[in-house]
């Protein structure tokens, strides 16, 4: 009998990498969207919303599987408390989470929030398994677009960051799925750790263009997280795809 898998936070940056493969690993997916889609290429789209809980209840009925994609700024343990009541009126799906390295330490509030929806799903009685992940290449290039905007880029100084490729992620996640409620598994990383200055740098030069920078000092704890660190995974660099080949692709 063919598994049938909700995946929320489907039509994301990761969501939209994550649902063909699951769908040709043979599963059937389902789709949660705040607004109506066509089902398309095999996979079904569903209207609910995880910050009011607008038709969660009939997203998850008959699922075996949910991955959960779907985070925020804040207010990810919300939106898991939703989803995990929800789920366990359903039934017992697994449920595969993605989160952050990091969201074990003492840091700041986006963090903390990827925490509590941890603690939330493994608190629910539901079986579970969880993931860490670094930074996204598609979030530390829209960071490295933000600091060259001006003539002058003022580089965040200490900052380090250990990209991933959403490939690699979402590969992993269709693994998790096809798997065994595990727990808290392995965290993934990309392959190399940069400077945030190296960063910026090779997008330049990437983009053919030519910035001054200066260091920056930031103060607070988000800017703490990524000068102790908190945020890489050195002993588990697993990801395949390089943040120099991601530039190359999208330079082109």
């Amino acid at each position: 009998m063919t598994a049938t898998v909700l995946v929320t936070g489907g039509t994301g940056t990761l969501g939209r990498l994550t649902t063909p493969l699951l769908r040709d690993a043979g599963f059937k997916v389902r789709v949660l969207s705040r607004s109506s889609r066509e089902s398309a290429d095999g996979i079904e789209y569903v209207v609910g919303d995880l910050t009011t809980g607008e038709g969660i209840d009939a997203a998850v009925a008959g699922v075996d599987k949910i991955v959960h994609l779907a985070g925020d700024a804040k207010g990810d343990d919300d939106k898991a408390r939703t989803l995990v009541k929800a789920a366990t009126k359903a039934g017992q799906p697994h449920i595969i989470y993605i989160s952050v390295v990091g969201a074990d330490q003492e840091s700041f509030a986006y963090f903390g929030f990827k925490r509590g929806a941890e603690q939330v799903i493994a608190d629910s009685g539901l079986p579970w398994t969880t993931v860490r992940a670094t930074q996204f290449n598609d979030l530390v290039l829209t960071v490295a677009k933000a600091i060259t905007k001006l003539p002058i880029a003022l580089v965040p100084s200490g900052f380090r960051v250990q990209p991933i490729d959403a490939r690699d992620v979402a590969a992993r996640l269709v693994e998790l799925t096809q798997g065994e409620p595990a727990g808290l598994v392995p965290d993934i990383a990309g392959p190399k750790i940069y400077t945030l200055k190296e960063i910026v740098s090779s997008y330049l030069a990437a983009t053919g263009r030519r910035r001054p920078m200066v260091p920056l000092h930031l103060p607070g704890k988000a800017a703490r997280t990524f000068r102790t660190g908190i945020n890489l995974a050195p002993t588990h660099a697993t990801g395949t795809h390089t943040w120099e080949a991601f530039l190359a692709e999208r330079a082109s």
